[in-house]
């Protein structure tokens, strides 16, 4: 199964459960503050992602780590193309 499947899967639920809540599908004769609770219920979970989804954003550009060794070989790898360039002519 893909992680989109599991995702669809795991939203599908979600609303079957909201609704079944909220419009009282199945006659549960569950109390009214059940309804009043579970009607607002997507916008908090929605509020919520976007909280996450932006602490984890910004906790991974906080620890992005930089990579010196990279960096020296890509620079090494320029000058290097930079050279033989110049040696086939090319005026820069």
């Amino acid at each position: 199964m893909t992680k989109l499947l599991q995702w669809l899967l795991g939203v599908s639920l979600l609303v079957a459960v909201w609704a079944l809540v909220t419009w009282d599908l199945l006659d549960l004769s569950l109390p009214d503050t059940y309804r009043d609770v579970a009607w607002p219920m997507p916008l908090y979970l929605l509020v919520s992602f976007g909280c996450y989804s932006l602490a984890t954003v910004g906790y991974r550009v906080a620890t992005f780590n930089d990579c010196e060794d990279a960096a020296l070989e890509l620079q090494q790898q320029i000058k290097e193309a930079k050279d033989d360039l110049k040696r086939k002519g090319l005026k820069m």
